[in-house]
Order: structure tokens, then sequence, then C-alpha cells
């Protein structure tokens, strides 16, 4: 590892989707606890925050050994609050307490399900490609439309492609929110966790989803049942 890293864990208390949605259990355990663990698995303590509102996330996380230091301000908790400005009172938090670092790594708790290896994965693809920030990602082969009115197709239907016939030109990638770097001087100046130079970094299928709904949680619950070697 080339750079110094701050991994921030955003875990607000509200949640309507899912009430109290960073503690319910998935496999066994707090679904934040999951993003805890991986951050934990390659950094130490000092370089993890968790930013919560919530003096009980505040609890659960500090079992883990972690240091909670600050609750998070209630006018970065909303429900309509953005994420960008959380990351930035956690840097700024860092930089005048701790010390500085060059870049921010943003773990989502609503996207539990990493595989041992992929952060160390995605960091050294961070550094080996001289970008600025990084976008997690997985490869989506499904055709889509768009204009309910009047129907647009986004793919040479004419021409069906076959999956195995893509080439990397023609695939597209899903945003899955479980992973961004960001240089800190970028986030800082674009207060934006994407910026300057952006590089994709692909993660399989079943890392891939994000828990918002009941139905989500569901199917996470059973992915980790069905492949709980991946976990170890």
């Amino acid at each position: 590892m080339n750079k110094s890293y701050l991994v921030v864990i955003p875990a607000r208390g509200g949640s309507k989707g899912i009430p109290n949605k960073n503690l319910r259990k998935l496999h066994g355990k707090p679904m934040l606890l999951w993003s805890i663990e991986t951050a934990l698995s390659v950094f130490p303590n000092t370089q993890i925050l968790v930013s919560t509102d919530s003096q009980e996330i505040k609890t659960v996380a500090e079992q883990t050994g972690l240091q909670v230091p600050f609750l998070r301000p209630a006018e970065l908790s909303g429900d309509t609050s953005p994420t960008e400005p959380t990351l930035l009172h956690a840097l700024e938090w860092q930089q005048k307490h701790r010390s500085p670092v060059d870049a921010v790594i943003l773990l989502q708790p609503t996207s539990p399900f990493r595989k041992p290896g992929t952060l160390e994965r995605a960091i050294t693809h961070f550094e080996s490609s001289g970008g600025n920030s990084l976008v997690s990602v997985t490869s989506n082969h499904s055709f889509f439309w768009r204009n309910m009115n009047e129907a647009e197709a986004l793919y040479d239907f004419e021409n069906r492609p076959r999956r195995q016939d893509l080439n990397d030109q023609s695939r597209w990638y899903r945003e899955n929110g479980s992973i961004y770097i960001t240089d800190s001087k970028v986030l800082i100046k674009h207060r934006n966790r994407l910026g300057g130079r952006i590089c994709m970094f692909e993660m399989s299928e079943e890392e891939s989803w994000e828990i918002d709904t009941l139905q989500d949680l569901i199917i996470v619950e059973a992915l980790m049942q069905s492949i709980p070697q991946v976990l170890i």
C-alpha cells in the first residue's frame, strides 16, 4: 500500500425502508458489522471512522474495538442528507485529531457482502491505475429500454448480441455502491466522491447487492447461507 487511507462507514440511525436497518441481523450479526470487519481486516482502528448520529449504533460499533469519537451532527443526518458532507466531516476530524491521509475509502453498510481480499484488490487497482477516484461496479448483461410512450431500445435489437459475444466496449457496468475511493484533495475540491480521473473496479454479482428493502435483505441472507466459505 503506497498511500495512507481513512475508511469512513456512514451509518444513520433512521431508515424508512427498513427500520433500524444498519443494526438488522444479517447472517448472525448486525449488518453494520460486516463493513466494519472488512475495514478492520485491512486497517488499524485509527484509520477507520464510523459516522453515526445514533448512540445505539455507536455502542455496537465500539464493541468491535473501534473508537467512535463523535456523533454525527444533526444537519448531516437527515433523510435527504447526501453522503459527501459526511465524508468531508470525517476527513476534517481525522486531519485535525489524528493525521492527514492521501485518500478516503467509503464502505456503505448497505453493501455488506464483500469477499476476503476484495478491498485490498480495490486499493491495489486504485493505486496502480493512477486514478483520482474509484467506483466499484458489476457487469450488467441486461437489455435496457426507455421511454414508455415511445419505446426506445438501448441496444441493437435487430442484431441481438449474445452475452458471450460482448466485447469490453459493448459491456455495461452498474455502480454497486460497495466501495468508493477518493483522493482527499479531489474530495475537498469537488465535494464529490467521484472526480478527476475515475477508474472502475469490477466486483462479482453476488457482492453487488445493495440492501434497501426487506426483499434485498432476504436475498443477501440466502447468498451468505449458500456460500459461507467466501465469508471466512
